[in-house]
């Protein structure tokens, strides 16, 4: 038998894929699960709880699925190209992802995001990425007069840019992000190459 924190979980984002974070509610979400709506509240303290959950699982198989669509031995430049243009897509396409892009939606969300998940965010990519900098770094791809850490904290700072939709332009998001990437990932590549 189904526990019932996993079926309020995907009743949930069966609704919030149909119907969309804002026209979704608690008590559509236990009706579904056949719970009661103070059941609801001994597994999540509110809707935007439970919908960030949901919405970090899914981030976390969308950043999996593009690491592993991708040849990592690729040309930095293009490799992180790829890597943002996959990230664009997957969140386009995905009906919990692609509410991140909702000014409405993305009010309600980011304090917890911030507050909760900040760095964890990028966190499970962080041992794989470190090594393909790592490797670029010794095959003289990348410069290696900054440490890999803080090309990890500079890709970092790109990826949390979006919790600054509103300030930016929404309307310029997620190609912000590419264009950014790719003026950095230009400026990382070996010094010693752009002085030959």
């Amino acid at each position: 038998m189904e526990d019932k924190k996993e079926i309020l979980y995907k009743c949930a984002k069966t609704l919030f894929s149909e119907k969309g974070f804002k026209a979704t509610n608690v008590s559509n979400i236990t009706k579904m699960a056949g719970v009661a709506v103070g059941t609801y509240y001994n597994y999540y303290s509110s809707k935007e709880k439970l919908f960030m959950e949901i919405f970090m699982d899914e981030n976390y198989k969308l950043k999996k699925s593009m690491m592993e669509s991708v040849d990592l031995n690729d040309d930095p430049v293009k490799l992180t190209s790829k890597l943002f243009e996959l990230n664009i897509s997957g969140m386009k396409n995905n009906p919990i992802l692609c509410q991140w892009f909702n000014g409405e939606v993305f009010d309600k969300i980011e304090k917890i995001f911030r507050e909760e998940n900040g760095m964890q965010a990028v966190d499970f990519l962080y041992g794989d990425f470190i090594k393909i900098i790592e490797k670029w770094q010794s095959d003289g791809k990348m410069r290696s007069d900054i440490s890999a850490e803080m090309i990890m904290a500079i890709f970092a700072s790109i990826v949390n840019i979006d919790t600054h939709k509103e300030e930016i332009g929404i309307q310029y998001f997620p190609e912000v992000q590419m264009y950014i990437s790719d003026f950095v990932m230009k400026a990382l590549i070996n010094a010693e190459t752009d002085k030959e």
